[in-house]
């Protein structure tokens, strides 16, 4: 029964540790479908993640918190596309210069404004934090030996943006594939030339995708700092960015799949975290250093050649040019 328990226990880690990856991958994976690379995943979240907490601290107000992190991360996004689509920048490297940029100027407003070490203050009580939901009758399940304890810990217990994340596969599904706009989407991301023939302003379906990409990556941004934690420290999205990004590469740009890549990733991460300190046979304690290069390593390898070759959208990462017509 013990070992059941840490079983259980271990899954509701995978799905709170998930839950930012598979909204930054969701909102990669439209940005993508239209052509736009989408490498500014990691910068976007951490800006929203400094924006949530910094707000929600100063006004109270979880909800004004999540706000300003959406439109922090919608900022970014359409400095994103004004680079990228507008003047046909290379897409590669203004995602990066983000990157960068948010990963020094979140640190040096935090530090300008709270005064403590480029960190927000700590967030408490219900009106700052995305706090847990307990389904009825959870505490009680729990005395019932198995499906009692799914219950209350698989199904109950997560904050509100976790069922969000988990909603919005079978919506991002639904919209990718069973509407006007998707279809477009998906067309504009192969061919763009024969979009623009077809009378639909290739600049604005992707700025649309961008702003989606934007939004998606504010709630993840904001997931981690008002409710995975209770304030923004340095650097603290350390790479789920990417690893949302190689998720959704994992995931062949499609949602189901792409959620099953973030649930493995997401385990990887929190095997990690129950490894720690625990020693094997023969073996002894497993260094820290790779305990937390595991979930990094496995990307790796499943990237380098263990599943299928991925095939991206066949105008992704080029700049449309439309032709003059005679």
């Amino acid at each position: 029964m013990e070992t059941y328990t840490l079983i259980v226990l271990l899954l509701a880690a995978t799905i709170r540790v998930a839950t930012p990856l598979l909204l930054a991958a969701l909102g990669g994976m439209f940005s993508e479908r239209s052509g736009v690379i989408d490498l500014a995943l990691e910068g976007k979240m951490l800006a929203a993640a400094f924006a949530a907490a910094a707000v929600s601290g100063v006004t109270g107000s979880v909800w004004l918190g999540l706000g300003a992190g959406i439109a922090a991360s919608v900022t970014l996004a359409l400095l994103l596309g004004f680079a990228c689509i507008t003047h046909r920048g290379d897409q590669v490297i203004a995602a990066m210069a983000v990157n960068i940029m948010v990963a020094g100027l979140g640190p040096t407003l935090a530090l300008a404004w709270f005064d403590l070490g480029g960190q927000t203050p700590q967030l408490e009580g219900h009106g700052q934090r995305f706090l847990e939901l307990t389904w009825p009758w959870a505490e009680r399940a729990r005395e019932i030996p198995v499906p009692g304890l799914l219950y209350a810990e698989l199904l109950s217990g997560h904050n509100l943006l976790v069922y969000v994340a988990a909603a919005l596969v079978p919506v991002a599904a639904w919209v990718l594939y069973r509407t006007r706009f998707g279809l477009r989407l998906r067309a504009v991301g192969e061919n763009p030339a024969a979009v623009d023939t077809a009378g639909i302003s290739v600049t604005a379906l992707r700025y649309q995708a961008v702003l989606v990409s934007g939004v998606l990556c504010g709630v993840a941004g904001a997931y981690l700092s008002t409710a995975a934690s209770a304030g923004f420290v340095r650097d603290m999205t350390a790479g789920k960015g990417y690893l949302a990004l190689a998720a959704l590469i994992f995931g062949k740009w499609r949602p189901v799949p792409t959620l099953g890549a973030c649930l493995l990733f997401a385990f990887a991460g929190a095997l990690a975290a129950r490894l720690q300190g625990v020693p094997l046979p023969l073996v002894g304690p497993i260094p820290v250093q790779f305990i937390l290069a595991l979930p990094y390593v496995l990307t790796v390898l499943l990237l380098a050649g263990f599943v299928g070759r991925a095939v991206a959208p066949r105008a992704a990462g080029v700049p449309y040019v439309k032709e003059d017509r005679a």
